[in-house]
């Protein structure tokens, strides 16, 4: 009888002890704390900002469509690179300048048209066509490439709308390749959607940041956006007539700490007697609206290094779970961001500072690991353990 129960202590005093377990308190989400930011937005018309990789940190003007003059021209290049992709410093397909592209030039004149000069056989390239396009804002290139792509004006503006459904623009319709008639309407919102699309065309990009080309005929042009190079600014289209008043589509590189983040937004309608002075005033807000950004979009603590849960061992011992250090975030105040958490098996007993997993959010990653060591069983314990 002895000689069984001493075997039997022998056991228990010998079996493998459970594994302890993990558990944190973490969310899914979290936010940045703080307030959310208060950006200096326009007091007239409309804008629309948004950080890729982060999201959308706000807007203003609601969303009733307006005319956007030439900002149109954006769809417009859009679908000739889709229905016609160029990558690198490929050229593309020649543009044959007929008689007929002549006359729409010259009945253009009157009206004080963005414009580029034109001869009837003269050769453009497709990329030639795209520079008169998006830096000085030709309407006439915007027809020419209309009916070189689609056959007629009609027809090519069907497939710019149907770009616009395919890219949700639910509140966008185009009547016209250039943007000139002012039945061209859309929000802020809707065309920093495009934007984002379209520069994800390389060649797009490329296109828009150029601050001078030269083409045949024409020869030098200039971009019509003042603000590139400024503030970050890279592109991407202005837009002005007397019914849309002043209108810019931007992207932006914003520097913070070691990443580069890409700001697209829009501002609307911006008043003003003529162009210049429509452009003048549209700089000026996406320039406050630049700097708030630059003033609110850092790099946050989003967790800090304090238990966020526990090990257990099966005996009831425990050591609280701390992030080794502060879990960091970029962005704003208020904005939520994903997080991720992976934990380890840990063994049955468990050491001080052992990494028993990790926390992950905005691509940065923090060991989790105990902030003290967990006591170990008792005799008691392990003689009277449970099967």
């Amino acid at each position: 009888m002895a000689g069984l129960l001493g075997s039997g202590i022998a056991v228990q005093l010998n079996r493998e002890l459970p594994v302890a377990t993990v558990s944190t308190s973490i969310a899914a989400t979290l936010r940045i704390p703080g307030a959310a930011p208060s950006l200096p937005w326009p007091e007239r018309g409309s804008a629309e900002l948004m950080v890729e990789g982060l999201g959308r940190i706000g807007g203003s003007g609601g969303g009733t469509a307006k005319p956007i003059g030439s900002v149109a021209k954006v769809m417009t290049a859009y679908v000739i690179l889709k229905e016609h992709p160029l990558s690198g410093a490929e050229e593309g397909p020649t543009l044959t300048v007929t008689a007929a592209d002549m006359a729409d030039y010259q009945s253009r004149i009157p009206s004080g048209q963005s414009l580029v000069p034109v001869l009837a056989g003269e050769r453009l390239t497709e990329r030639d066509a795209l520079e008169a396009l998006m830096l000085p804002s030709a309407n006439n290139i915007a027809h020419q490439l209309a009916v070189w792509d689609a056959g007629s004006v009609t027809a090519f503006v069907a497939k710019m709308n149907a770009a616009a459904d395919e890219l949700g623009l639910t509140r966008t319709r185009y009547t016209d390749p250039s943007g000139f008639l002012p039945s061209t309407v859309s929000t802020a919102r809707d065309q920093v959607a495009l934007a984002r699309a379209a520069l994800g065309m390389p060649v797009f990009a490329a296109i828009v940041e150029l601050r001078e080309a030269t083409i045949p005929v024409a020869g030098r042009i200039r971009n019509y956006n003042d603000l590139l190079g400024v503030d970050g600014v890279f592109g991407i289209k202005t837009g002005s007539t007397d019914e849309a008043g002043g209108n810019l589509v931007f992207a932006a590189r914003l520097k913070v700490g070691a990443r580069t983040l890409i700001v697209v937004g829009a501002v609307f309608n911006q008043p003003g007697a003529n162009t210049p002075e429509q452009l003048i005033a549209v700089n000026k807000v996406v320039r406050r609206l630049l700097a708030g950004v630059r003033r609110s979009v850092k790099e946050y603590v989003l967790l800090a290094a304090a238990p966020v849960g526990w090990v257990r061992t099966a005996w009831g011992a425990a050591a609280a779970v701390s992030p080794a250090a502060p879990l960091k975030a970029v962005g704003w105040p208020g904005l939520a961001v994903a997080v991720r958490v992976v934990t380890v098996a840990p063994g049955a007993e468990v050491a001080s500072g052992q990494v028993v997993g990790s926390v992950e959010a905005s691509g940065r990653r923090v060991p989790l690991h105990t902030d003290t060591a967990t006591a170990g069983p008792s005799l008691w314990w392990r003689l009277t353990r449970s099967p």
